[in-house]
């Protein structure tokens, strides 16, 4: 199999990521692509007719996408436990939550590099920024004791949207005022799959 992914992707660094940590780098291939919204790669919009990445080429079967199928799959390929059943329910919602700070940093980083600077939204921006850091917020306030115990996919997940955060809005400071999960964050960052899926500056 094959997954077609970028470095600095935050979805595709949840499917890398959980690639290492269910021993499957020698079942899936990674396959670097450069497409973005403007410019999608034709094996990208092949796999994926929306032209987002990352996608799974399969074996047998057509290619799966987005991120969240693509971890249920190999979740399933591998007979790992990512998503138990015991609080499948949390994890899911967590993953989402992570998600959703991954599709608002983006859509900052977007602006940013699309949109020629006389027509950048300022307001557009923060109200993105507000939804990220409200979602930061929630997690550090409620969901702290769901980032504990074996690892799961709403871990990956979290630690993969905040190291987003700090790969493109590190200015804007995630961390202040969210200390709990600030440290836990640093202690996840140390797990060879994250280190070895850190994205190029």
């Amino acid at each position: 199999m094959k997954l077609l992914m970028s470095p600095a992707s935050p979805f595709a660094r949840k499917c890398r990521v959980l690639l290492r940590e269910a021993d499957l780098m020698d079942t899936v291939a990674e396959v670097t692509v450069s497409t973005s919204p403007t410019a999608t790669d034709h094996g990208v919009a092949a796999a994926n007719p929306l032209g987002k990445i990352p996608a799974l080429l399969r074996d047998h079967g057509p290619a799966i996408y987005d991120s969240r199928v693509i971890t249920r799959f190999l979740n399933h390929h591998a007979g790992a436990n990512f998503y138990p059943d015991t609080r499948l329910w949390e994890v899911l919602t967590l993953e989402a939550t992570a998600d959703g700070i991954m599709e608002a940093a983006l859509a900052i980083t977007y602006e940013v590099r699309i949109r020629p600077q006389d027509k950048q939204m300022d307001v557009w921006m923060d109200a993105q920024w507000a939804k990220a850091i409200r979602a930061v917020g929630a997690i550090d306030q409620r969901w702290m004791s769901h980032l504990t115990g074996p690892i799961d996919m709403a871990q990956i997940g979290v630690a993969c949207a905040l190291s987003y955060l700090d790969l493109r809005h590190d200015a804007r400071g995630w961390r202040s005022g969210h200390d709990a999960l600030a440290a836990w964050h640093a202690t996840f960052m140390t797990r060879p799959a994250m280190q070895d899926t850190t994205a190029p500056t």
